[in-house]
């Protein structure tokens, strides 16, 4: 069971530390490298936030602590103020002081940000503009979605078995550019008098081009089959990104690549999803398809994701929201994040080893049958946030006395 827990997270991220030929290492980096090559020592930023992101972190960061010392390895751990719970205590959603300990760290694990009371906020003291910032701070341009039907809860998806049994996915989505950042934005008049706000979508070649230089090779590490959603019929900033998605096929002659309108991809995507592989696409389209793409798997609290860049720390999150309905009510499903965690160990740091034991242990879990409310079905065990966090945890220390007993 555990191969189909590894089954969909990326098997590379080899360019979360690129840097340009010749380049310098910063000083952060060549600690890094000194750290790896040695004691083995890294830096984590926590970022707890909002709603129910302090208890699910709070759970990832034991397991985490706990499976690299199996291995090894020490962590130490920073946390830092983010999204609603910065604007409560600074007025901003992301201080200077955490950004700056964010791009100082190793690797950065946040939680949810968000809530009903921070909703009718200005757009610049909304906490999702300190992620937007935190992403653009951090200069991490790939966001890596896995959504893979585990067997173990295939029946929690809301499509057929026959539909959903063995759906296997990675959203490559591009997540510095686009509508989201493009210029100008605001709000005017138009010639009737009438109120009108307005948003540019603007890529450049240069965007499109690393972007899908990072979908062919995760595709090249999977099944060799790339899709790349975008909207040519109409927009021309999706004219351009199909041109150069295309053009740079030819410097990857053994991946498939196909072009899907993003309507189609979104029909696609609940009428045969099996069909998919990766998934390349814009910043707004890949925000909506890799959402849609969860949902599949049964549970949006199931899924990590990472963010990279060419270089410094990568961000890693679960996809949920931050549930301010069942905050603090030991209700959240910890193992997004925990797998993000794994993410983070595998990607980030490159601590293989500890990555497995994670992933490993959440497997163990599902067998044994405990599953939090969003995964629940009879005949299962229904435990909270942090039983399903000790159970986890109970699964990593029995490695330890099965290598002992090896």
């Amino acid at each position: 069971m555990a191969a189909a827990l590894q089954a969909t997270p990326l098997k590379t991220l080899a360019f979360s530390r690129r840097r340009a030929a010749g380049a310098p290492l910063r000083p952060r980096q060549m600690a890094s490298f000194r750290c790896s090559a040695a004691a083995r020592s890294y830096n984590i930023t926590l970022l707890p936030g909002d709603g129910i992101g302090p208890e699910v972190v709070a759970v990832a960061k034991d397991v985490l602590s706990l499976a690299v010392a199996l291995e090894g390895v020490e962590l130490r751990f920073q946390e830092k103020l983010m999204g609603g719970s910065a604007l409560d205590a600074t007025g901003v959603p992301l201080p200077d002081e955490t950004l700056a300990a964010a791009r100082d760290s190793d690797a950065v694990l946040l939680g949810a940000i968000g809530g009903y009371k921070w909703d009718n906020n200005e757009k610049h003291l909304k906490p999702e503009t300190g992620l937007l910032q935190l992403r653009a701070g951090l200069r991490v341009f790939a966001n890596l979605r896995p959504a893979a039907v585990l067997p173990q809860l295939v029946d929690a998806s809301t499509l057929k078995k026959e539909v959903a049994e063995g759906v296997d996915i990675m959203v490559v989505r591009e997540l510095t550019g686009g509508i989201y950042f493009g210029k100008p934005r605001g709000f005017g008049t138009n010639d009737n008098g009438d109120e009108t706000g307005f948003n540019t979508e603007v890529y450049s070649a240069s965007e499109i081009d690393r972007i899908a230089r990072v979908a062919f090779e995760v595709a090249r590490k999977r099944r060799g089959k790339l899709c790349s959603v975008d909207k040519a019929n109409v927009l021309e900033a999706s004219m351009l990104w199909r041109r150069r998605v295309t053009a740079l096929a030819s410097e990857f002659p053994d991946i498939e690549l196909s072009h899907m309108y993003v309507d189609n991809a979104a029909m696609q995507l609940v009428r045969n999803p099996k069909q998919f592989d990766t998934i390349v696409t814009n910043n707004i389209f890949g925000d909506i398809l890799s959402d849609e793409a969860s949902m599949i798997t049964g549970s949006i609290g199931m899924l990590p994701s990472a963010s990279v860049g060419e270089s410094g720390p990568g961000l890693f999150e679960p996809i949920h929201g931050s549930a301010p309905d069942i905050a603090g009510q030991d209700k959240a499903n910890p193992l997004a994040t925990i797998l993000s965690a794994a993410m983070l160990l595998r990607y980030g740091l490159g601590e293989e080893n500890a990555a497995k034991r994670i992933e490993s242990a959440v497997t163990e879990t599902l067998n044994q049958g405990f599953r939090t409310g969003d995964i629940y079905s009879p005949g299962t065990t229904l435990v909270g946030c942090k039983r399903m966090g000790e159970e986890v945890l109970k699964t990593v220390e029995s490695q330890k006395a099965m290598a002992a007993i090896n």
